[in-house]
């Protein structure tokens, strides 16, 4: 399996590892666990993703980062055409009142959020100027998102994986990772974000 190697990496595996711990470093603070190089031919982009966003999740066409307002499956394939390796960030999660939606869950998505794209702006300053991240979950940087007029964070906006029509469950199996499902709510959930790199 080809992975992502530093730019400046002259060093061999070494400085691979050396350079994934240092991103794994950057994230942890925003409660991400593990970040993971991949070949963005293992993204599993599949048409009945955006489907389940379309019917069956309350933030279709109200969140400027889900689906009418983020790209179709068609247009994903030809965005992904441009890349050949990603990372995947990992974390694990407990939201006993996921369905509610209260401070608490939205502050732990918030913080999710701002870590997938401080990492997304470290790499695009080492060089991965393509750089770009696809954020877990549904955003929540505004208690109301202000679609369809203007977003109020335009800088920090990015599609969520599921509205990228991308099978995240799908695409972490297929790499041997076993995600963790909640079936309770007290129960911790895998966390999965995405950031194309070159």
């Amino acid at each position: 399996m080809q992975v992502a190697v530093p730019m400046t990496d002259t060093g061999g595996k070494s400085t691979v590892l050396t350079w994934l711990s240092r991103m794994k470093d950057m994230v942890r603070p925003y409660g991400l666990s593990d970040v993971l190089p991949i070949p963005v031919d293992k993204l599993m982009v599949s048409e009945w993703v955006r489907l389940k966003c379309e019917y069956g999740c309350g933030k279709y066409a109200t969140n400027w980062c889900c689906p009418p307002a983020t790209p179709d499956p068609e247009r994903v394939r030809r965005i992904l055409k441009g890349y050949s390796s990603a990372l995947l960030l990992i974390g694990r999660q407990e939201a006993p009142c996921f369905y509610r939606g209260d401070a608490k869950t939205r502050l732990m998505r918030i913080k999710y959020w701002k870590g997938t794209l401080s990492l997304e702006r470290q790499l695009f300053l080492e060089g991965y100027y393509k750089a770009f991240a696809l954020v877990g979950e549904t955003c929540m940087l505004c208690k109301e998102c202000s679609y369809p007029s203007g977003c109020k964070f335009p800088q920090e906006r990015r599609p969520t994986v599921e509205s990228f029509s991308i099978d995240i469950l799908g695409t972490v199996e297929g790499l041997g990772i076993q995600p963790k499902i909640a079936k309770d709510l007290k129960e911790a959930y895998s966390y999965f974000s995405l950031i194309l790199l070159q």
